[in-house]
């Protein structure tokens, strides 16, 4: 049993009077330990509080399977172990680090389920203190972390609205176009046929028409010159023809979007008298019309499928929480989700190394690691300068770097970046919970870690994640 004198040259026990003291004399073990055996182990039940007599311990962490050695010490009185044996709640208590004698050891153990009662007996207002520290840190950061999750669902469901608005849009303006341009096609016919076209020539117009389709499908990209340049002659082949005033103009810039240039014009001169040419032209440019228009609607509705599905996979709905996934179609459907965020002054830079494996993961989480880090970089450059993603092998792990050119980190806050409720923002503008959450995310969930490299113009957050799980 140790003494009391001994007790009292803790600082620990410095002020307790003699009735605490016997107490921690009753219910103490002093216990020796050499390397390699452990005091306590990480993980396990945190049934002792430890604290060090004699010799020197390290107090070490593991990170994606490694141990990182977070302090080591010989002071007298230093501890460890059950640190929070005296908070009221019911929530099962772990060690959160290992401690390791550097050589032999002596150290006095408290039982947790004793040593905690006992604290708030002897100091129940400090206990009470104590209490709201941390249940309401806790409480208060999970309110504040549900708000926050809620407000960026929010942000990004307005962006997603606003995506998908500029399609759906769209395809509404070509619907009620197309209505119109096919009621004209219909009357055009209407008049072709009411001439004196024999069956040759309409059977020739039908096969001009089928030729005019796969054209408009196929259409080249021209640039802006080259446009001017084909209606240019579109507009004079009509005109030498003595087709309408105005008729060249309303038509030349469909036909040449659907590259019916002036060479496939004179086969329609020729399949029908001239008489009739007028009416033939407008038929065929009316067909163009409309199948540029259905491959605008095709466009449109296919971009609402794309973000749709960016939104399924960014969400993760209807899929298992844990998986193996690509991180790539992570980031993917991130950045779409974003883009509403996204100035145009921004350049995105994605550098993907797509060798790499799937990993496992929960999608949904890494998700929100990966909005977390783009949003805070898109808020460093201040809505100009450029954002990397890049991803590379590491190892045994996969590496996802987000970096941005914006005026970096401070080496001062650099330390506490990834603290609970810090944050650079003003006041209302962050909670100071994205980096904690990412880091709670990567590094507890996925068995990974965040690291930060940071100078003016060049800021780099690297999520290093295992490529198989850890047994």
């Amino acid at each position: 049993m140790i003494s009391k004198d001994d007790l009292r040259k803790l600082f620990l026990f410095e002020s307790l009077d003699d009735a605490k003291l016997e107490w921690v004399q009753e219910h103490s073990t002093v216990v020796e330990y050499e390397p390699p055996a452990k005091v306590y182990i990480e993980g396990e039940p945190a049934t002792c509080f430890v604290v060090l007599l004699e010799g020197a311990i390290a107090l070490t962490r593991r990170v994606h399977g490694q141990e990182v050695e977070i302090t080591r010490t010989d002071q007298l009185g230093a501890y460890g172990g059950a640190t929070q044996a005296y908070i009221t709640d019911s929530e099962s208590k772990t060690y959160n680090n290992t401690m390791a004698p550097l050589g032999p050891v002596r150290v006095l153990e408290l039982p947790a389920d004793q040593f905690g009662p006992a604290l708030r007996k002897w100091f129940p207002m400090t206990m009470h203190l104590l209490d709201g520290l941390f249940l309401g840190m806790r409480r208060s950061q999970t309110i504040v972390g549900e708000r926050e999750r809620l407000l960026a669902l929010g942000s990004l469901s307005a962006g997603l609205t606003h995506e998908l608005n500029n399609p759906a849009s769209a395809a509404v303006r070509a619907t009620a176009t197309l209505r119109d341009k096919v009621a004209g096609m219909r009357h055009k016919l209407a008049m072709i046929a009411e001439g004196k076209i024999n069956v040759k020539q309409l059977h020739r117009l039908v096969e001009l028409q089928e030729a005019a389709v796969k054209r408009a499908a196929n259409a080249p990209k021209l640039k802006a010159l080259e446009t001017n340049e084909a209606e240019d002659a579109v507009v004079d082949w009509l005109q030498d023809r003595g087709l309408s005033s105005g008729f060249e103009y309303d038509h030349a810039a469909t036909l040449v979007a659907g590259d019916a240039n002036v060479a496939w014009l004179d086969l329609v001169a020729e399949a029908v008298d001239e008489s009739d040419l007028q009416s033939a032209v407008s038929w065929l440019t009316y067909t163009i019309e409309t199948e540029l228009l259905m491959g605008e609607i095709d466009e449109s509705v296919s971009r609402i499928s794309a973000l749709v599905g960016a939104a399924k996979q960014y969400s993760q709905l209807d899929r298992a929480p844990h998986q193996v996934v690509d991180v790539h179609k992570l980031l993917d459907s991130t950045l779409i989700m974003l883009t509403a965020k996204i100035s145009p002054n921004v350049t995105v830079v994605k550098e993907y190394d797509h060798t790499l494996p799937e990993i496992p993961g929960y999608p949904a989480e890494l998700n929100q690691v990966w909005t977390n880090l783009i949003d805070n970089a898109l808020g460093a450059m201040g809505g100009s300068g450029t954002l990397t993603i890049r991803t590379e092998r590491d190892g045994d792990q996969v590496a996802v770097t987000v970096g941005d050119t914006g005026g970096g980190i401070a080496p001062d806050i650099r330390p506490r970046i990834f603290e609970p409720f810090f944050t650079t923002k003003p006041v209302g503008e962050g909670t100071g919970l994205g980096l904690d959450i990412s880091y709670r995310i990567v590094v507890n969930k996925h068995h990974g870690d965040i690291k930060v490299q940071s100078e003016p113009g060049k800021t780099e957050f690297t999520v290093l994640l295992p490529v198989e799980e850890e047994p």
